[in-house]
């Protein structure tokens, strides 16, 4: 039996998949799908993988076509930025101990430690 992966859908992200910004224009997202077409076309190592903020995730021809025709639908395109805009900075997900006022909070109550073991 296979698991599903509750976060499928944020990792397939067109924006992701793209590795464009939110901001593109429809031109530079038709330019960056064709390109990752070509390079899959021909088999470059690079093309196979892209980064999300939950660390790499596998491509193929197909999830870029299908991430193309999302970013084609303006109302999904709204959907998959907001969702691109959800992602911890830097890929990284922060430690929730090391957040300043979290940590001072956690002080305050007693709570300090309890989260480092």
């Amino acid at each position: 039996m296979t698991m599903h992966d509750p976060l499928a859908d944020w990792r397939s992200n067109p924006f992701f998949v793209l590795e464009i910004a939110t901001d593109a224009t429809p031109t530079e997202v038709e330019r960056a799908g064709q390109r990752l077409l070509g390079l899959l076309a021909v088999g470059a190592a690079s093309a196979g993988t892209y980064q999300t903020p939950l660390g790499p995730a596998t491509c193929d021809a197909d999830r870029v076509r299908q991430a193309l025709a999302a970013l084609r639908d303006p109302q999904q395109r709204v959907l998959h930025e907001l969702w691109a805009h959800v992602a911890p900075a830097g890929g990284q997900a922060s430690s929730y101990a090391d957040t300043g006022s979290w940590k001072e909070a956690e002080h305050t109550l007693g709570w300090s430690g309890l989260w480092a073991r």
